[in-house]
């Protein structure tokens, strides 16, 4: 049987380059699925499927949250800990921009402009987590621990 080659995004290869354990898995990507989807597909449990969400403060300066995939970020909680007026999610083709990343296959590693990162805090509480790993319909498993370290995130409490 032959081995299932895998895409060498920029996520994959920042991962393979920290020497990060980390496991690569495949799921049929649904359009508007979502994170619910992956974690059907996968047989995991929606909180532990991490997403990658671009916004932009009131200066349009991007932003990068990591959220638990049953949770949303509330936007006023999060303007707060950032010290800003408002935030907001980027439009598709300015979150490409600045990630490299297509809606759908953001991945927090290996973006292509340098961004600040955040994650709501009770994600290092999970013993593994399910990241995009740069491309819709992959996912990579790692200890969170790992990636907060790697991406030198920042906790935050912003999750409704």
């Amino acid at each position: 049987m032959a081995k299932e080659k895998c895409p060498a995004t920029p996520a994959i290869r920042a991962l393979k380059g920290s020497g990060i354990p980390h496991t690569l898995h495949s799921y049929a990507y649904e359009e508007r699925g979502g994170t619910k989807r992956a974690a059907q597909e996968l047989h995991v449990d929606e909180h532990q499927v991490i997403k990658t969400l671009v916004l932009e403060d009131d200066k349009h300066e991007p932003v990068v949250v990591l959220m638990h995939g049953d949770r949303q970020v509330s936007t006023k909680a999060f303007a707060r800990a950032l010290n800003v007026k408002t935030v907001r999610p980027c439009d598709p083709e300015v979150a490409h921009r600045h990630t490299g990343y297509l809606v759908g296959g953001t991945s927090p590693l290996g973006l292509k402009k340098p961004l600040k990162i955040y994650f709501e805090a009770s994600i290092a509480d999970l013993p593994f987590i399910f990241i995009n790993a740069g491309k819709k319909g992959l996912l990579a498993r790692l200890s969170p621990h790992d990636l907060v370290k790697l991406l030198d995130a920042a906790p935050v409490n912003v999750a409704v």
